[in-house]
C-alpha cells in the first residue's frame, strides 16, 4: 500500500473494497472533467485503465495533474481525496490489466474490448492525500 495513505483508510485501496475512484482531469479550456473509474495499486502508485483516444486519455497525456475521490462503498461519507501526477502510460499489458480490473469489480474473467480498441494503463503518483470520516 502507498505509505502516503493513512492506515485508517488504506483498506479503500484493497481489491476487496471494490471502491470506485472519481478521476478529475483538466480539459484544454481549463474546465474540469470527472469520470468514475476502476483502479488498482501497484508499487505505491494508483493505476487506471482506459481506451486510447478517450477524453481522460487525452487530458492525462497533455495535462498530467489529476485528482481522485475514492468513497467507501459501505459509507460514502468516508473516503480519500488524492491529488497526483500521471508519471507513466503504457499499452503493454493494457488488455491483461482491464481483465484484472473486470475480475475485481464485476467478477468477469474477461472485459469485452471491442475490436480495434487499444487499452492503456496510466500510472499516477500520489502527491497529497486528505481523508474524510
Amino acid at each position: 500500500m502507498p505509505t502516503d495513505i493513512p492506515s485508517s483508510h488504506q483498506d479503500l485501496l484493497d481489491d476487496d473494497a471494490r471502491a470506485f475512484a472519481f478521476l478529475g482531469t483538466v480539459m484544454t479550456d481549463g474546465s474540469p472533467q470527472v469520470t468514475p473509474v476502476w483502479f488498482d495499486v501497484a508499487d505505491g502508485m494508483i493505476r487506471i485503465n482506459t481506451a486510447r483516444g478517450r477524453t481522460k486519455y487525452r487530458n492525462m497525456r497533455h495535462r498530467p495533474r489529476v485528482a481522485l475521490g475514492i468513497a467507501d462503498p459501505k459509507d460514502p461519507y468516508r473516503g480519500l481525496q488524492i491529488r497526483g501526477t500521471v508519471v507513466g502510460s503504457t499499452e503493454a499489458g493494457g488488455r491483461a490489466h482491464i481483465d484484472r480490473l473486470a475480475k475485481k469489480y464485476r467478477g468477469w474473467e474477461t472485459y469485452p474490448v471491442p475490436p480495434g480498441q487499444v487499452r492503456v494503463i496510466f500510472t499516477i503518483r500520489i502527491d497529497s492525500v486528505s481523508v474524510n470520516d
